[in-house]
């Protein structure tokens, strides 16, 4: 058996990590499972009986999480549209946060084992790894799939959640000058662009899209609140059904500088 092209060492070692059992790596990967092993040996993985029999690791969680709206599903729903990712080789979903507290209210709002992949490598922000087919199903449906972020649309959100979805993506996505003066969303998606604009736009907030390109020779486009006093407002809104300090504090506190209450 041959190993597919593009497959290196270190995917098939965050595979295992991930809890793939070896049957299932196989076809991904095309070599065998003794292939496999042997990558393991070379770098010194310490392998579990449980994966060499099949057995995949399970990590404790709510896998009827993303099945029903609430105000915590719509801002970690925000969240992982920002800063999430999907693994297609395997059934895992992963959230990269550089605010561990809010890993860790993710993971206690979805009822999962917090485990924390720190970084590493090309990965350069800690990251809360769920593995679940289900989970992978449900947000696939709701839009966020492997290498979205130039795809991504804006999705659909009932209306009542929508001001915590915001949250979410802001806390993801989001910049908050330290004066409080102007807010930006940054995405490499003009759909979602223009999507995130239609609601500031809705909520009477003075909004803009900006675009530039990047050294690679692609576009960005940025969402823009500016005023002192629109931030506040926006504020208001995305705050409201915040429980638990579900967001990242400093920048609700830059929203706030200009508030008259």
């Amino acid at each position: 058996m041959a190993r597919k092209l593009g497959i290196t060492d270190e995917m098939i070692i965050q595979m295992y990590k991930d809890g793939m059992p070896y049957k299932e790596m196989v076809p991904i990967i095309g070599i065998s499972e003794r292939a496999i092993r042997n990558v393991m040996y070379k770098h010194g993985i310490k392998m579990n009986r449980e994966q060499s029999s099949g057995q995949p690791r399970k990590h404790k969680v709510n896998e009827d999480f993303f099945k029903v709206w609430s105000h915590e599903m719509a801002w970690i729903l925000g969240l992982f549209i920002t800063d999430g990712s999907v693994n297609k080789h395997i059934h895992s979903i992963s959230l990269a946060q550089n605010d561990i507290d809010i890993l860790k209210k993710v993971a206690n709002a979805m009822n999962a084992d917090l485990v924390i992949a720190s970084p590493k490598g090309t990965r350069t922000t800690p990251s809360l790894i769920i593995n679940s087919k289900t989970l992978k199903t449900d947000i696939e449906k709701l839009g966020v799939h492997s290498n979205k972020s130039l795809t991504i649309k804006f999705p659909s959100v009932p209306q009542q959640y929508l001001p915590s979805f915001i949250r979410g993506v802001i806390d993801g996505d989001g910049w908050v000058s330290k004066e409080g003066y102007v807010m930006n969303v940054t995405t490499a998606s003009i759909a979602f662009a223009n999507g995130l604009y239609s609601v500031f736009q809705s909520w009477n907030l003075r909004t803009e899209i900006t675009s530039q390109i990047t050294l690679t020779k692609k576009p960005i486009y940025r969402v823009w609140v500016k005023g002192k006093y629109e931030l506040p407002k926006l504020a208001n809104i995305i705050y409201n059904d915040a429980a638990d300090e579900n967001y990242i504090v400093y920048k609700k506190k830059y929203m706030n500088l200009h508030s008259k209450r």
